[in-house]
């Protein structure tokens, strides 16, 4: 598995010195939070326009109505701050990677890259959504355990190489997370910390992670929005379920 490295584009920098303990991720998350002293526009993105499509591999999250309905609260508890635009219930996902734009890869490559990864599945897995944090232009919850997540990134990483695709980002930059508004306003970040330090006190939620999906990105206003072009099913082990 590839190691995590610190990176300045990456956030946090520096990964968490355990990659499975959802404290220490936790709270490391939260510190590097904690330290921003200024918001930015997440929409201020060279390459992004209202014509851009690309292909991207994402995990959603549509029907588990335990989690959308933890986002949603959360959303409701921030949203008196008017600088996030704030996700969709339909739309909460974790990004696992852009594999390229629309005009860069065809179907026939689309088609050989989902059964390649099909064919090399891992299985299903657990994550917990943990306490609210954030980042430069974002609010988002930490998840943990990272390492069947960096694992699964690392497969969809070597599978888009071998199948002649163009290079995804590297695992060793990995942050999961999954976000629930996207700032639209830079400014000061004390107010944002203030905000979200009493929804940490909130309980994790469980998610079961048994599919991925392969879409087709694009953004309307201040949002994404996708079709799903394939899903990948990751099987689940004998017995396995949310406990």
């Amino acid at each position: 598995m590839a190691p995590l490295i610190s990176h300045p584009d990456a956030f946090p920098a520096t990964p968490p010195p355990d990659l499975d303990d959802p404290v220490v991720i936790a709270a490391h998350e939260w510190e590097a939070f904690d330290e921003l002293v200024q918001m930015q526009d997440h929409w201020q993105r060279p390459g992004w326009t209202a014509e851009t499509r690309a292909y991207y591999w994402l995990i959603t999250f549509p029907d588990d109505h335990t989690f959308v309905a933890h986002a949603l609260r959360s959303q409701d508890l921030v949203r008196g701050l008017g600088v996030f635009d704030l996700i969709g219930a339909g739309d909460f996902h974790l990004t696992l990677g852009r594999i390229g734009r629309t005009d860069e890869v065809n179907a026939d490559q689309l088609r050989h890259l989902t059964q390649a990864v099909q064919a090399d599945a891992p299985h299903a897995f657990k994550l917990s959504a943990l306490p609210l944090t954030g980042s430069r232009g974002a609010l988002r919850y930490s998840v943990a355990p990272w390492t069947p997540v960096i694992a699964l990134h690392q497969l969809l990483v070597e599978t888009a190489a071998r199948c002649g695709l163009p290079p995804m980002k590297s695992t060793s930059r990995l942050r999961p997370h999954i976000g629930i508004g996207y700032c639209h306003t830079a400014g000061p970040a004390g107010p944002v910390h203030a905000a979200v330090k009493p929804l940490r006190s909130l309980p994790p939620t469980d998610l079961l992670i048994d599919r991925i999906d392969l879409v087709e990105m694009r953004r309307e206003r201040a949002s994404y929005k996708w079709r799903v072009i394939q899903t990948v099913r990751l099987p689940r082990a004998h017995g396995m379920a949310l406990a």
